[in-house]
């Protein structure tokens, strides 16, 4: 997706890009196990569906979700029994919210300085929450009754200008290991933690601002990553792969 650019775009392999459908400000997307694209568009306060072909059709959460105000959907995930959790990128009073796939909503965090990545644990009862203004990593415990627990599950390394916004984790991604990979705007780095919370590695991306990633393969001890990112706001950006042994 290219926030500014308005455009989803499709790459294949020795292929140039091409434009795949187009929304007002495209942020974070995901396909679900039937097939619909859900894409959160940050300027229509919505998580806009596409089809297959990308033709619009219609959309999950508008303006609302769970009789809050939804403000800036940023980024979304989906569990293996179909129900969707998105991040509503707000400074200090940010929401993460679930919408089950029986049509539920609920409020599952709130009070946060800018939500913003997500991604679950191998066994799925951990919600991971990159908390960017804070700098840190929250765990969401999807097994808490009556309502989900909340807890600082790690905190980046940051930035030697001490301001926040040059530290900013953005983007997870859980490998098979079940080690979490956090793309770090501010820091032109992914930060790896163990399953416990513990730093392992801080690799360097080249991006001045590191948003996002993706496992392409994810082998034992050799990992293939697509990582977004850019080279000033709000652009140019790039996508590039990196293989990372360990």
């Amino acid at each position: 997706t290219t926030l500014s650019g308005g455009q989803l775009l499709r790459v294949r392999r020795g292929e140039a890009p091409v434009t795949w459908a187009e929304a007002r400000c495209p942020n974070g997307q995901l396909i679900t196990v039937g097939g619909i694209h859900l894409v959160c568009d940050s300027a229509e306060r919505a998580i806009v569906q596409f089809d297959r072909t990308g033709s619009r059709r219609g959309e999950l959460v508008n303006g609302q979700c769970a009789r809050h105000t939804v403000r800036c959907p940023n980024d979304l995930i989906e569990d293996r029994h179909g129900n969707g959790f998105f991040t509503d990128s707000v400074r200090e009073s940010g929401r993460v919210f679930k919408v089950g796939k029986d049509g539920s909503q609920q409020c599952i965090a709130g009070g946060l300085d800018y939500p913003n990545g997500l991604a679950l644990s191998p066994d799925q009862s951990l919600l991971y929450v990159a908390e960017s203004y804070q700098n840190r990593v929250l765990a969401i415990s999807l097994n808490g009754k009556p309502a989900p627990t909340v807890l600082v599950w790690a905190v980046l390394p940051g930035h030697r200008s001490g301001k926040p916004v040059n530290n900013l984790p953005d983007g997870l991604a859980i490998d098979a290991e079940g080690r979490v990979w956090v793309a770090h705007y501010g820091m032109s780095a992914i930060q790896v933690f163990s399953p416990e919370g513990s730093l392992l590695a801080s690799l360097d991306t080249a991006f001045p601002l590191t948003s996002n990633l993706c496992f392409v393969s994810d082998q034992p001890h050799r990992k293939s990553v697509l990582i977004t990112g850019g080279y000033a706001e709000p652009g140019p950006g790039a996508v590039l792969m990196m293989t990372v042994d360990m």
